[in-house]
């Protein structure tokens, strides 16, 4: 071919229909990511809705535990005196307060069998019969609130059986 020739020599011109088909699959791409970002969105707002929702539910609950905690002081205190209405009345504010806070979805932390770290707060480890690990008194009740921890259950925990004292060659 001559240089005459090989430049008479272009590409075809595109197919308009093939343009139109190629903008068409574009546009219906596009569209098609724009509906994902947008479901991604709303899934992602609904979220945030909820945990806003129940950070809320946990403030006012955080707050309410610490009252529950002092009723149950209360009630200790009144049941060694022979004061029976008194006793009655704050029983009945404690059941209220206590029904009203599982409502909200308040639960106490399990403190029976082994030592758990991701509910339960180690004060003391002592000596003790029990297995290594195993809670042996609740030193303070811990609270969840739905699946999250509110406070954790401070409790002393058994350090195993107590080793016999060696005597020392001296």
């Amino acid at each position: 071919m001559t240089e005459e020739n090989v430049e008479n020599v272009t590409e075809p011109a595109a197919d308009p229909v093939e343009v139109l088909a190629r903008e068409r699959d574009e546009y219906l791409d596009a569209l098609q990511r724009l509906k994902a970002e947008f479901d991604n969105y709303r899934k992602r707002v609904a979220r945030d809705q909820h945990e806003l929702a129940a950070r809320a539910s946990e403030r006012v609950v955080k707050e309410l535990v610490p009252v529950l905690d002092d009723l149950e002081r209360a009630l200790e205190a009144a049941s060694e005196h022979e004061e029976a209405k008194l006793e009655e009345g704050v029983r009945l504010v404690h059941r209220s307060l206590a029904g009203l806070l599982a409502r909200e979805g308040l639960a106490e932390v399990p403190t029976d069998g082994r030592f758990d770290p991701h509910s339960q707060e180690a004060l003391l480890s002592q000596p003790s019969e029990e297995e290594e690990g195993t809670i042996i008194q609740v030193l303070q009740k811990g609270y969840l609130l739905g699946d999250h921890v509110l406070r954790p259950a401070r409790v002393v925990i058994s350090a195993g059986p107590p080793q016999p004292a060696q005597a020392s060659d001296g």
